[in-house]
């Protein structure tokens, strides 16, 4: 499916900074949705008018263990598979991402999110990871960061996948199970939950 993109602006100070995106609209295609995660219909993504972010909205994101849990509860992940039409003459890489969400953990719970990011072909990145120990009863916010000299940019000229892994996973700890529930969700129940990641342009040579 088509979509078109919402979202937020990039600020970055480097001596070698991205070059301003482009005026040309960019269209993502979700190519393929895949995980526990977000099944189908779950996920949605809309990119930014000015072309510096897009936005995936989750529904159903939700890891959990205790009471009213399935045992494969505690992870649930979701990869993202997008074919990002780029205007001609311009590449594009993941400058960063924010994610969000909210989090019951009970004392001795823990959780984490984790993310990874790479073009089809490529090799795989490093996982990104944010670990959350209990007590925590709020909305969470984590970010992954690249720095402009390590920008991983899509190859010019070429029609690459983009690939987002990401994972949540709670860990019971010392908490007790028979009594008690820890989750946490990346979700948009109210409409604010998202995730956006933010987008740095380059022009080919």
């Amino acid at each position: 499916m088509a979509v078109s993109l919402l979202g937020a602006t990039v600020t970055q100070s480097s001596a070698a900074l991205p070059d301003n995106p482009p005026p040309d609209k960019i269209v993502i295609d979700v190519a393929t949705v895949n995980g526990s995660g977000c099944p189908a219909g779950t996920a949605a993504v809309a990119v930014a008018p000015d072309n510096t972010a897009f936005t995936v909205t989750y529904s159903q994101y939700l890891a959990q263990v205790g009471v009213g849990s399935k045992p494969t509860d505690f992870r649930k992940n979701c990869q993202l598979n997008l074919r990002v039409h780029v205007p001609q003459g311009f590449t594009y890489a993941i400058a960063s991402a924010d994610y969000r969400g909210f989090a019951h953990l009970e004392k001795g719970a823990k959780a984490v999110q984790r993310a990874n990011y790479y073009f089809q072909g490529s090799a795989q990145t490093d996982t990104l990871s944010h670990q959350f120990n209990g007590p925590y009863d709020d909305s969470w916010q984590a970010t992954d960061s690249v720095s402009v000299a390590a920008l991983v940019w899509a190859p010019c000229g070429e029609q690459r996948n983009f690939n987002i892994n990401t994972e949540l996973r709670v860990n019971a700890g010392t908490s007790d199970t028979a009594k008690t529930t820890s989750f946490m969700t990346m979700d948009s129940t109210d409409g604010d939950i998202n995730t956006i990641y933010h987008l740095a342009w380059k022009h080919c040579p």
